[in-house]
């Protein structure tokens, strides 16, 4: 299963923890970070990575919550019927500006070991799937 991961710049180290522990589980993890290279259409990869994916992961923090980009490729989880179920908030930093559709999942904590959590992940998309 393709998972999206949703971050920002200022969250990477997280992102790339999170994403080797995902990937050692059994995931393809997409990150911006990762998969978009210079010279590439970033928005089309962006969307193309966005439709294939079948689960969200946002890293939250007040950086990514003020990102216009974030908060766009929520917006589009939210309204794919691929990603029901399987939008999994992660509070990197405390952060009080979350939109308030997010509060309505189950957030995990950062503060935990990335492997902790991406243990959590898995377990959780086992149950939805």
């Amino acid at each position: 299963m393709q998972v999206f991961l949703s971050y920002a710049p200022s969250d990477e180290a997280f992102a790339k923890a999170l994403s080797s522990q995902l990937t050692r589980r059994g995931l393809s993890v997409w990150s911006p970070g990762e998969e978009v290279l210079p010279g590439d259409n970033v928005w089309l990869r962006i969307g193309e990575a966005l439709k294939n994916s079948r689960a969200m992961i946002v890293l939250v923090s007040p950086d990514s919550m003020r990102s216009e980009n974030v908060r766009r490729e929520i917006e589009y989880a939210l309204g794919q019927p691929n990603y029901e179920g399987r939008l999994f908030p992660v509070q990197v930093r405390p952060t009080n500006d979350i939109p308030w559709v997010l509060r309505r999942f189950k957030t995990f904590d950062a503060r935990q070991s990335a492997a902790k959590v991406s243990e959590s992940i898995v377990n959780a998309l086992s149950q939805v799937a």
